[in-house]
C-alpha cells in the first residue's frame, strides 16, 4: 500500500494536529483518532494504535490506553533487554546457551536447523528473536534471564508498569477477552520503544544502532505498518500474531521510521480481528498498513511538509 508524496501531502492536510503539547502527553488530534476510528468501524474487531514523535513527544492514536496482547511483538522489547544485560556487564553476547529437543515448540526457523548443534550463542539468539520471531530462541532467553517475572521487572526498570510478561512461547498468545496476563498498552509499548532506539539512557549507542538494525532487516511486518508507509523511508518493525479457536485473531505490529531528515517517528498497531479464522489474514494486515498510510501523513503534518 505504497503512498506517492502528493497522496502523503494531501494526507498530512487531512491529519493536522488540533495543537501541540509537551513530551509524554496525548495530542488532541481529533482528525487522526476519527480517522483510526473509522477504521475500526469499517473493518470491525478492535483497533489499538498509537503514534508518536519522538523529537517533541507528541503523540495521537485511538484506545490506546487499552490492554492488548503483545503476541510475539514482547520480542522487540526481549532483546533490547539481552542487550542492555550485556552492555551492563551481566552477561556475554559470544555465550553459548545449550538446548534439546525437550526445548523445542512451534516456529523455530533459526533454532530447528541448529537443534544438531546443541547450543546457539546469546547474540545469535536474540537476533533470531527478533527478525524470525523464533519461539525456541525467546524462550531460551527468558530462561536465561530469570523468567517471565524478571523480564517484567526489567520493564519496570525502563518506567513501563504497564508491559508484563506472565508465560513462555505460545501459551502466551492465549489471551482471551478479559486476560491481563502478557499485555501491554498502545501508549505504553510505544513510550518504552522510543526510550530504548532513542537516545542512550538505555542502551549505549552501539547495542542501540544494532537493535535498530535488526528491526530494518526483519521482513516479517512488510506488509502491515511498513506496507503504508513510502519505500524510500527507512523503518523497522516487530510484529506479533496469534491464530486461535478460543480468541479472535490477533495481528499486531510496533514499528519505527524516519522522515527524510527527520527524527523517527514511533507506531504500535494492535489488531483483534472480528471473529476467530485458522490463519491471518490478508486484510487484517492490510489494516495495519492504514495505520501506517496514517502515521506517515500525521508525521508530515507535524514537521509541517518534507522539503
Amino acid at each position: 500500500m505504497d503512498i506517492d508524496r502528493r497522496g502523503l501531502m494531501a494526507g498530512a492536510v487531512a491529519f493536522t494536529l488540533a495543537g501541540c503539547v509537551g513530551p509524554q502527553q496525548a495530542a488532541p488530534s481529533v482528525s487522526v483518532n476519527a480517522a483510526l476510528a473509522a477504521l475500526e468501524a469499517r473493518v470491525g474487531g478492535r483497533l489499538g494504535a498509537l503514534v508518536l514523535d519522538t523529537a517533541s513527544g507528541r503523540m495521537t492514536g485511538h484506545h490506546y490506553d487499552e490492554a492488548f496482547a503483545m503476541c510475539s511483538t514482547f520480542k522487540l522489547a526481549l532483546a533490547a533487554a539481552v542487550l542492555q544485560q550485556a552492555d551492563q556487564g551481566r552477561l556475554k553476547l559470544d555465550t553459548a546457551l545449550p538446548y534439546s529437543q525437550a526445548d523445542m515448540v512451534a516456529h523455530a526457523p533459526i533454532t530447528g536447523p541448529n537443534l544438531t548443534k546443541g547450543a546457539m550463542r546469546i547474540i545469535d539468539l536474540a537476533e533470531a528473536a527478533q527478525k524470525t520471531s523464533d519461539n525456541v530462541a525467546a524462550n531460551l532467553l527468558i530462561k536465561h534471564l530469570g523468567g517471565p517475572t524478571a523480564i517484567t521487572a526489567i520493564f519496570r526498570s525502563w518506567g513501563d508498569d504497564v508491559t508484563r510478561l506472565d508465560r513462555y512461547e505460545p501459551d502466551l498468545n492465549n489471551v482471551p477477552s478479559g486476560e491481563v496476563r502478557d499485555t501491554t498498552t498502545p501508549r505504553a509499548f510505544a513510550r518504552t520503544m522510543a526510550r530504548l532506539l532513542t537516545g542512550d539512557r538505555l542502551l549505549k549507542p552501539a547495542s542501540r544502532d544494532m537493535l535498530i538494525q535488526w528491526m530494518v532487516d526483519t521482513h516479517t511486518g512488510m506488509r502491515r505498518i511498513r506496507g503504508g508507509l513510502p519505500p524510500s523511508w527507512k523503518s523497522g518493525d516487530k510484529t506479533g500474531t496469534a491464530n486461535s479457536a478460543n480468541f479472535n485473531n490477533k495481528t499486531n505490529d510496533v514499528a519505527i521510521f524516519w522522515p527524510p531528515a527527520r527524527p523517527p517517528v514511533i507506531v504500535t498497531a494492535f489488531y483483534e480481528a472480528d471473529g476467530k479464522y485458522e490463519q491471518t489474514r490478508d486484510s487484517d494486515q492490510a489494516v495495519l498498513a492504514e495505520v501506517g498510510k496514517i502515521a506517515a501523513a500525521q508525521a508530515v503534518s507535524w514537521h509541517g511538509g518534507l522539503d
